[in-house]
């Protein structure tokens, strides 16, 4: 009787240690998915605020020159793309972000294409003060966004890790964590650039 008792509370002890082992994992986890759900409000409260930005822009581009209305129209269409993609931050799978990246992608290529061709078709439009002020906001946020996207890819990094490693990885397949995506470069940047001079 005394030797079933001992293996009794041994069986017990290690069944409560294995317990309290699960739920310390399941809670890091946890923790780490809400950085990576904190780090992607950020990712979209920065792309939110360069879509607030367009229609100023465009704004101050058609009071300031004698404007033709495809010029932007690219940009006001991108803008529409963009803002219609929307992820859940429960549920930033790879694809997800992947699909989100593509919409921001084109929206930036949209806008930087855009800006340089209203420079180009008026040149005095650099000169006031509203369309100064907006390219340097549309800049700093560009900035905000890359830092964000950094901080985003940051947590998702530490969170991926934490779910693949041993014996992690068991408790996360239980619990149903799964694999987050990254934010990636965009096609082609990884070829250099063609700088011609026109003299």
């Amino acid at each position: 009787m005394k030797k079933s008792l001992i293996v009794i509370i041994v069986i017990a002890a290690v069944l409560g240690t294995g317990l309290l082992w699960g739920i310390a994992v399941n809670n890091r986890l946890v923790n780490a998915e809400e950085n990576v759900s904190e780090a992607w409000s950020q990712v979209e409260n920065n792309y939110k605020r360069r879509a607030d930005l367009i229609p100023q822009l465009v704004s101050t581009v058609q009071g300031a020159a004698n404007f033709e209305k495809s010029t932007l129209t690219e940009v006001i269409e991108a803008r529409a793309k963009a803002t219609s993609v929307q992820v859940d931050a429960n549920d930033l799978s790879e694809a997800n972000v992947a699909k989100f990246q593509k919409a921001q992608d084109a929206l930036s290529s949209a806008l930087s294409r855009s800006i340089n061709v209203v420079i180009e078709r008026y040149p005095d439009i650099k000169a006031t003060k509203n369309f100064q002020d907006l390219q340097v906001q549309l800049e700093g946020t560009e900035n905000r966004i890359t830092t964000a996207r950094g901080r985003f890819n940051e947590a998702v990094n530490a969170y991926n890790k934490m779910l693949r490693r041993f014996p992690n990885n068991i408790v996360a397949s239980i619990c149903g964590f799964e694999k987050k995506g990254y934010f990636t470069a965009p096609e082609g940047a990884d070829e250099p650039v063609e700088v011609k001079f026109d003299f």
